[in-house]
């Protein structure tokens, strides 16, 4: 899809990869249609974007997602105000730390809500307008915490799993329709994450997101995970997140899985998958524990 000249939704439009989005969009598209819950951000942000781009036509609109009316008020305004979408950025995301049995039933139920049910309404609704024209793009925000299981996250890992399902299929029945459907699964990125998604009580450094892992390519690391599932693998990636980490291997050969109490892994189209219950970062004086 060409994004010269499109009109762009972006929700969850007021901080972070939204509002980057948005700034990114800005020297290229028609218009943009900034989607989120805090109207004065939105408006701070249009106000920037219109400074830089006198041309640019930029809509706001404050809704929150996770309420179902707001959610179809919000789809109605379209087809009141005509506003022809080319570009779909489902943005909006919504996370919770902390064991879920302890967890809040309604903010549970918001994350599923904002992080599910939003992107697959908004989807739904626009896509046959793209189909119609023979073009248009979907972009859904996933997470690279959708390619695993994670404790402390486990509704918020789920629904992002459900995102990256979901797009993988859309893509496959879109083929040769002109819409292109991609998703984006970012690892540790530097916005309100952490100071959102943590509970009352809980110590979180404000602003950034998880921090990467430093991580040696080691020959301890890929013996490590060849005993745990008899196969050779490269270190790839790792992260830190609420004082877990995690490790992204690519495998190099295959082999029967065994597993390790101190090891979660899986297998998945993007490498293995691994949950290291260390509590810090790999670095050079950790690696060791990986033996």
């Amino acid at each position: 899809m060409k994004l010269d000249g499109c009109s762009a939704l972006i929700t969850g439009a007021s901080a972070g990869i939204g509002r980057e989005f948005a700034r990114q969009l800005a020297g290229r598209a028609r218009s943009l249609i900034l989607v989120a819950r805090r109207e004065e951000r939105l408006n701070q942000l249009r106000d920037e974007l219109r400074q830089q781009h006198p041309i640019l036509t930029v809509h706001i609109r404050k809704a929150d997602v996770a309420d179902l009316a707001q959610l179809k008020e919000l789809e109605g305004w379209f087809e009141h105000e005509k506003i022809d979408v080319d570009l779909l950025v489902n943005n909006a995301g919504l996370g919770d730390s902390g064991p879920f049995a302890t967890s809040d039933s309604r903010r549970n139920e918001q994350m599923m809500l904002v992080n599910m049910v939003a992107l697959t309404s908004l989807t739904r609704h626009l896509l046959p307008q793209m189909i119609a024209r023979k073009r248009g793009g979907i972009l859904n925000v996933s997470s690279c915490a959708g390619f695993l299981p994670i404790s402390d996250f486990a509704v918020y890992a789920a629904t992002k799993a459900y995102v990256t399902s979901f797009s993988e299929a859309l893509r496959a029945e879109l083929r040769g329709t002109g819409v292109r459907v991609c998703t984006l699964c970012p690892g540790p990125v530097h916005t309100e994450f952490q100071e959102v998604a943590s509970r009352p009580g809980r110590k979180v450094k404000p602003g950034p997101g998880p921090e990467p892992a430093r991580h040696p390519r080691s020959r301890h690391e890929t013996r490590y995970v060849s005993r745990a599932n008899n196969a050779d693998a490269d270190l790839a990636m790792g992260f830190t997140l609420f004082g877990k980490t995690f490790l992204i291997f690519r495998l190099l050969r295959r082999g029967p899985a065994t597993a390790y109490e101190d090891l979660y892994f899986t297998e998945h189209p993007y490498g293995l998958v691994c949950e290291v219950e260390t509590g810090f970062p790999v670095s050079d004086s950790s690696s060791a524990a990986l033996t």
